[in-house]
């Protein structure tokens, strides 16, 4: 399969887009846990905190696939 460079840099480029869009998800969730748990909802919270841990995984799959995208 032929290197196409430019395909992986704009791939790439749209990663990290996405990315850094699944950081401000994330700060906004734990906003939203804090809240939650502050509130008096510890199931509200437990299922924040779930999520965040899912949007954990995944950036670091994303940022992985970042890195060998730019590495080609």
């Amino acid at each position: 399969m032929p290197n196409n460079s430019d395909a992986n840099i704009a791939t790439a480029d749209v990663l990290t887009l996405l990315l850094h869009n699944q950081h401000a998800l994330a700060a906004a969730i734990e906003e939203v846990a804090l809240w939650a748990k502050a509130g008096g909802s510890p199931y509200t919270h437990d299922d924040a905190v779930t999520a965040l841990q899912t949007l954990d995984t995944n950036a670091s799959a994303i940022t992985e696939a970042i890195n060998r995208l730019r590495q080609i």
